[in-house]
């Protein structure tokens, strides 16, 4: 297939709707690029360096505002007699976009988290006339609160760099920057009047800042150290000079209410409620203290923080907070509601007389028992129309604007959340990201603004990223079997037969949930704590996984030096052996209830000492899947083998316990090697010793006692001190097609 006629399957040329949600608020007109458009050139000409190398100089880049008489931001792109690109756009962002599809669809290259498929044609292939692309999207958002815990915790520059460059190219222009904030409430704190112990008693270890941030827990995993926001507040001047770089509009922090305890003391009156505990922690580390936002302590606090945030950080106008996120309010009188957001809009425009609200959507969803439409609509109509930015933050699934009349007039972005506590495991709901963001566009009076990404954790699943960020650049749907088979093309830089069907099989099931109300939270047996009440449902017909995975087995030995296949390699195996995991449980779970010990011992002797380590090994295999790296980078972020030590815990704490008895066990389950050798075996395997012991004495298996006996193997893994490989093991084919002759027939006979 020939690039030209791929483009034309794939990439329609889109022409911008004149008549969108946008031109309906003025209010947001103020909201642009603050770099001038040369610095916004030369930030992109830098990416492509990085990017391509010398091969960047054949990419002629231009900024031009004026190129979009709407703030839709669009890109031209035409060939020269000398074979180079000359790409014109009206933002840094757009240009970056323009080239990254260009790139993808006439050079079949592709860039992602798991690797690069670099192999530019030479010369560029050529344009005939003018290319050009642009968006119905004013705003193209990335990021959830949660994801600076369970994903960026841990980031260098580097990283940070290179996740800036990946936002450019996928079209993001509205990015949170949440990075440092710490460090400037400490200086609020302090002004206040508040000691450092009880500061310390407030926040968080790094890995919790998150629910710390939100009010949902204090102090756990803390205390923080000074050398923490040193680092941070590096960081984030970095971050926000990059981003405004290419002309995205970082979105800054704002109070929501959260106090430290020691208010309390300087301010007794201050009218404080006391919430009840979050999740299953008890008051040791959640109960959070809430100042009411009608308090004028509120307006002083509010604004004395927004002060330091616009002194330190510049603005962009545009401050994320979220008042009530998973926390009840006190009252559910709908003049109450409008008071609060009222109170919270005036600490910033005390501040910022131009600031918009950006509030997360979550809060009606998690707690639609309490949000009827009387109590969404007081809290939102608190806020002038136009000046508030609602997220529907798992619209894919959950979506809120059809039933809130489009969020009753206030501007809403329409959301993919797709991913819970960054858990592994492949995962998609490609059909209705596919047509979603355009019924939104297309609801009657809709106050869409935008589209955008909100996992809780990233590094998973790439192709569902580049799905939906491609989506925000057209103006229809996409054939899906026809994109997912340029997907793998590009991906691999690879026409095989294989590869195409086996990405059209996987985009056709484990990639398309279709169950109403579905959450991602890896189900799997394999990375919960055993017992007999575990859930085994799939949404997708296992056959499907199997054939793509024989498929893309049979096509490695030429691919191994793509770092791109390596990665799916990994990933479609370890997919394969999860749902393994699921039959051999139910094996283990049937013989032990028919008390038939032969059987026990097989299935139970086959998981553990063959499936999980060879999943092991397989893991441990390639770079991205090696718990070495993230505990790694935790330590490196430490002044001294202390802090150390209190980075790797909250590092170990988060992804295993989440707390200190497993108040939210398992919730950030990765699947990665030396976390399933030291961790989910060992679980696997007192499981089995216990009911091999049971069936061997005619006792019956108590959970509770189990459950006491794996806590201290679970709690034995966070304080194992052992340092994990941080480069890869082992040979990584020889790995897989082992597993695959051993396991693909009994996979068969399983169906």
């Amino acid at each position: 297939m020939s690039p030209r006629s791929a483009w034309s399957l794939v990439l329609p040329v889109v022409f911008c709707l004149f008549v969108t949600a946008y031109c309906k608020f003025p209010t947001l007109e103020h909201i642009k690029p603050k770099a001038s458009d040369k610095a916004q050139g030369r930030a992109v000409v830098e990416l492509l360096r990085r990017l391509l190398g010398t091969r960047s100089t054949e990419f002629l880049v231009a900024v031009n505002r004026s190129l979009s008489n709407d703030s839709l931001d669009v890109c031209e792109l035409r060939s020269t007699k000398n074979n180079k690109i000359v790409a014109t756009g009206s933002t840094g962002v757009a240009v970056a976009t323009g080239i990254y599809n260009y790139l993808k669809y006439f050079c079949n290259c592709h860039v992602s988290w798991s690797g690069d498929q670099l192999d530019v044609p030479r010369p560029l292939p050529r344009l005939t006339g003018v290319l050009r692309i642009n968006t119905q999207h004013r705003f193209r958002y990335y990021q959830n609160v949660c994801t600076f815990s369970y994903s960026s915790v841990w980031w260098d520059w580097p990283r940070w760099e290179r996740e800036i460059d990946w936002m450019a190219l996928n079209g993001i222009n509205l990015p949170l920057a949440f990075t440092g904030q710490e460090a400037l409430w400490q200086e609020v704190y302090r002004a206040l009047g508040l000691n450092q112990s009880e500061i310390e008693e407030f926040f968080s270890g790094p890995a919790f800042l998150a629910w710390n941030r939100m009010g949902n827990v204090f102090k756990l995993g803390g205390p923080l150290p000074q050398s923490w926001h040193v680092n941070q507040l590096y960081l984030q001047f970095k971050i926000l000079e990059r981003m405004r770089s290419f002309g995205m509009i970082p979105v800054l922090p704002a109070f929501s209410g959260n106090i430290p305890k020691g208010i309390l003391r300087l301010y007794p009156e201050a009218n404080v409620t006391r919430l009840g505990p979050w999740a299953h922690f008890n008051c040791s580390f959640s109960c959070s203290y809430i100042l009411d936002p009608r308090d004028p302590l509120f307006l002083q606090m509010g604004s004395l923080y927004l002060s330091q945030v616009v002194k330190q950080f510049g603005t962009d106008h545009i401050y994320n907070t979220d008042t009530f996120n998973e926390m009840t309010p006190p009252s559910s009188d709908p003049t109450y509601l409008s008071a609060v957001s009222r109170s919270v809009f005036a600490s910033m425009t005390a501040v910022d007389p131009q600031a918009i609200w950006l509030m997360q959507g979550w809060l009606f969803f998690s707690d639609a028992a309490f949000w009827k439409p009387a109590q969404i609509q007081a809290l939102l109509h608190g806020v002038p129309l136009g000046r508030m930015i609602v997220l529907d933050l798992f619209a894919e699934t959950e979506p809120i604007f059809s039933y809130t009349e489009s969020f009753y007039g206030q501007p809403f972005i329409w959301c993919m959340l797709q991913n819970f506590g960054g858990n592994s495991g492949f995962f998609g709901t490609v059909e209705s990201i596919n047509s979603g963001p355009f019924k939104a566009l297309h609801f009657p009076n809709s106050t869409l603004v935008g589209i955008g990404m909100t996992p809780e954790g990233i590094e998973q699943n790439p192709v569902t990223y580049e799905l939906m960020s491609e989506l925000a650049w057209r103006k229809e749907p996409v054939n899906l079997s026809k994109w997912a088979s340029l997907y793998a093309v590009r991906r691999y830089g690879s026409t095989q037969e294989n590869l195409t069907t086996a990405w059209r099989l996987l985009f056709a099931s484990v990639y398309n949930c279709t169950v109403p109300h579905y959450r991602n939270h890896n189900h799997s047996p394999l990375v919960r704590r055993p017992s007999f009440r575990m859930n085994t449902d799939l949404w997708y017909d296992p056959a499907d996984l199997y054939k793509a995975w024989k498929l893309i087995i049979e096509a490695a030995p030429s691919l191994m030096s793509k770092e791109t296949f390596r990665y799916d390699l990994v990933d479609v195996t370890r997919q394969v052996l999860q749902v393994l995991t699921t039959i051999f449980y139910q094996d283990i779970a049937d013989a032990f209830q028919n008390q038939k010990l032969p059987e026990l011992l097989t299935a139970g002797g086959v998981l553990v000492y063959d499936l999980l380590p060879e999943l092991n090994r397989l893991l441990s295999s390639d770079r991205n899947f090696l718990l070495g790296t993230w505990l790694e980078r935790a330590r490196s972020l430490a002044l001294d083998e202390k802090e150390a030590q209190l980075y790797d815990m909250n590092a170990r704490n988060q992804l295993t316990l989440w707390g200190p008895s497993g108040e939210i066990l398992d919730y950030a389950s990765k699947e990665w090697g030396g976390l399933m050798e030291d961790y989910y075996a060992q679980r696997w395997g007192l499981f089995v010793h216990t009911l091999v012991e049971c069936l061997d004495s005619g006792r019956p298996f108590k959970q509770d006692t189990f459950n006491q006996a794996v806590f201290q193997v679970e709690k034995g893994f966070i304080y194992n001190g052992r340092r994990y490989p941080t480069k890869p093991q082992g040979d990584m084919y020889e790995i897989a097609h082992r597993i695959f002759l051993k396991y693909y027939p009994q996979a068969l006979k399983r169906l």
